[in-house]
């Protein structure tokens, strides 16, 4: 595609509102330039220096760019499939594994574009995704992701998944989508040595990632955990979604979730757990002393009964914590200001009331930058990158309100009307320019029809 281009010193002029994810007050805008965030200005303030071009703001309330933490792109191929439907994480899990081994390259790279431009409309900016499906002919399939991302002009966090312990060696996934560890090994190497960047505007990193307890080896979690130390790059993994994970490992290991982390050297601040729900209190403890950080997914957790999160105690322990919409076949959505919304509802359920919106909104946005080691992002403040996202409240679902802030979430923003990301513009009057987005849904519902034919 080709972005919109913002000029070279832009003003974002006086919202109707601004979340910083911060102390700063950005009522009367913030200045863009070079790909940063160059000033953030107070209600009557005007820039220190001219600039070339304004934006109007006053009918947007304005945010850092959204950022997913979790997601499997591949599985909107197969959102409210009838026989996973109302099954928990391993009956759903087995149902889907046969269907999900036939995936063509075509069909990851429709999906894989299809997540993305649901997430920035959204108001996603960055976002991480954990494939690991490399059945034959599938093998290049980061490869194919970065394609995407860089089309779409987003950042992301792909990261090399993997499954190497098969339902003949007492795991969950059929041997079909299994692959051998020196395999995974050697294509995570090539894969950061192709593909990751470092730094605070870096578009694509790449992290490794086992895919849960009960689909690798103990060896390919140690493997891994040496390879990214020797890498300098980020390890993520599924842990304690379910119960049912939980018995696993203690048949299996003879340890508890977290027990079972440190014995395969991942409890360190490097790693990130996807879910993240069935901890004790000490566990909670050792993981915010170790800074691992965590996922959050509530849509999946509650469309597959997994549980709730101790978010409010994992953060006061330390624990960095994010959100993820995970995979579009057990939310089945792709929408990251949808899911800031069930994220604070779930967790007020669980701790009250007062749980506030701009802690929920912290969460997509600082936190979950925090969850990826990105330290450039997820604020409002000079010297972070031009990620952002800004709301429209002029719709009906809107109409009465009064807190433009806390009105995102409480009445169901779901499309943001503008999305910049490193000072493009992405998203322009609630569309993805030169994206076809009829053509893309016509080939990528007929691609999810053929796989789950057969």
């Amino acid at each position: 595609m080709t972005p919109a281009t913002a000029p070279a010193r832009l003003w974002i002029r006086n919202p109707q509102a601004a979340f910083t994810a911060n102390q700063l007050d950005a009522s009367g805008g913030v200045v863009v330039g070079g790909g940063k965030i160059e000033e953030v200005l107070t209600a009557g303030q005007g820039p220190a220096e001219p600039c070339s071009a304004i934006f109007d703001a006053r009918n947007h309330v304005l945010l850092p760019g959204l950022v997913n933490t979790h997601h499997h792109f591949y599985q909107n191929l197969t959102r409210a499939w009838g026989p996973a439907a109302n099954a928990p994480l391993f009956p759903w899990l087995q149902n889907l594994y046969p269907v999900w081994a036939r995936l063509t390259p075509r069909d990851l790279e429709l999906a894989t574009t299809a997540a993305l431009a649901e997430l920035l409309l959204s108001g996603c900016t960055t976002a991480a995704d954990h494939h690991y499906l490399f059945t034959a002919g599938l093998e290049d399939a980061i490869d194919i992701q970065v394609d995407a991302v860089r089309r779409l002009g987003m950042r992301a966090t792909l990261t090399r998944g993997s499954m190497t312990l098969g339902s003949d060696d007492g795991g969950l996934p059929p041997q079909a989508t299994v692959q051998a560890a020196e395999v995974v090994l050697a294509d995570s190497e090539r894969l950061v040595g192709s593909y990751h960047e470092r730094g605070e505007d870096a578009v694509i990193q790449i992290a490794l990632a086992p895919c849960s307890p009960f689909s690798v080896t103990n060896e390919l979690m140690a493997e891994s955990s040496a390879l990214a130390e020797r890498l300098d790059v980020r390890l993520h993994t599924h842990l304690a979604e379910t119960l049912d994970e939980e018995d696993f490992c203690r048949e299996t290991f003879g340890l508890r979730t977290v027990d079972y982390l440190e014995s395969v050297g991942w409890l360190t601040d490097r790693t990130w757990l996807g879910h993240g729900i069935h901890f004790s209190d000490g566990e909670i403890a050792r993981l915010g002393a170790a800074g691992t950080a965590v996922a959050h997914c509530p849509t999946s957790n509650m469309r597959l009964a997994s549980g709730t999160a101790r978010v409010l105690e994992l953060e006061d322990a330390g624990v960095p914590v994010g959100l993820g919409v995970d995979g579009s076949a057990s939310n089945d959505a792709s929408n990251m200001i949808l899911e800031a919304r069930q994220a604070l509802y779930l967790q007020r359920l669980r701790y009250g009331a007062h749980v506030p919106v701009e802690r929920a909104l912290g969460w997509a946005t600082r936190g979950s930058a925090a969850v990826l080691g990105r330290t450039g992002l997820g604020q409002l403040a000079p010297g972070m990158q031009a990620d952002l996202a800004l709301f429209r409240l002029d719709s009906l679902r809107f109409s009465g309100s009064h807190d433009p802030v806390a009105a995102l979430l409480l009445c169901g923003a779901d499309r943001a009307d503008r999305v910049m990301v490193g000072g493009q513009w992405r998203v322009v009057d609630g569309q993805i320019p030169d994206l076809d987005i009829a053509g893309l849904i016509a080939e990528h519902s007929a691609a999810a029809r053929r796989l789950v034919k057969g």
